[in-house]
């Protein structure tokens, strides 16, 4: 009879989950140092920047692009969970969610389900279509005298001809 030869078992290592989710901005206690955001970088409950009117069909000329969870900011505080878990949550609506650049700042303006079904998938970055607010605002002029407030100086003069 022939010997079967056995390989050894490998023990499968133990990864740690990636953390309990949370999408305050503070770690739970007993969570780990850092004291950095779980999934976004902020919750904020409302939109700091002024209405932009962009319609669906606006929407959907932005391409998306590829942004990193821990940089938005979610501009609400609560989601219906029978959303999360709807199979056809996208169905009627843009596949992509939609963020708002303001003041350097990223806010998840729609899609909250979408990117919270990302991060419960392990995922840390999503496709976002992303309306820059602060590209399409003009500069602010920095305060002070501008160059009208300086007098005009009169003409020099030739020189003389004798």
């Amino acid at each position: 009879m022939a010997s079967l030869r056995t390989r050894p078992r490998r023990r499968r290592q133990h990864v740690p989950p990636a953390g309990p989710l949370g999408l305050s901005g503070r770690r739970p206690a007993g969570a780990g140092s850092g004291g950095r955001s779980l999934i976004f970088k902020a919750v904020r409950d409302g939109r700091p920047y002024p209405d932009h009117g962009l319609s669906t069909r606006d929407w959907a000329m932005i391409p998306p692009r590829q942004v990193r969870m821990d940089t938005l900011t979610t501009t609400k505080k609560e989601l219906a969970l029978d959303a999360l878990l709807a199979d056809d949550s996208t169905f009627y609506g843009d596949l992509f969610p939609h963020a708002v650049q303001w003041h350097g700042e990223l806010y998840l303006e729609d899609g909250l389900h979408r990117a919270l079904r990302a991060a419960l998938q392990q995922r840390n970055v999503i496709h976002v279509r992303v309306l820059d607010l602060d590209a399409l605002t003009p500069v602010q002029a920095p305060a002070g005298p501008s160059t009208e407030a300086i007098p005009a100086q009169p003409p020099v003069p030739g020189p003389r001809r004798s």
